[in-house]
């Protein structure tokens, strides 16, 4: 058998090292079977709230207000001239 290196989103990493420890079986076995598992066989993904979605970009931006969104046209005016000077560096 050869090895293959990839990488993972830490979710699906996460997945797979749980179902790998709930079922007592190694990772690589874990992978194996999904990737051998035909696409339609596989459990449909669950459709989140906007939040589920993109829970885990929020507040992944260094250096902005935390109040930006109640006060746009206070900061955006300022962020769009920072862009625009970091652009041209």
């Amino acid at each position: 058998m050869k090895t293959l290196t990839v990488r993972l989103p830490e979710r699906l990493v996460g997945e797979i090292e749980a179902e790998s420890r709930a079922r007592n079986v190694s990772k690589s076995d874990v992978v194996r079977e999904r990737l051998q598992t035909p696409y339609a066989a596989k459990k449909p993904v669950k459709a989140g709230s906007m939040m589920d979605l993109i829970g885990d970009l929020v507040g992944s931006v260094k250096g902005l207000p935390a109040d930006l969104s109640s006060n746009k046209k206070k900061y955006l005016p300022g962020l769009m001239r920072a862009q625009k000077l970091h652009r041209r560096q």
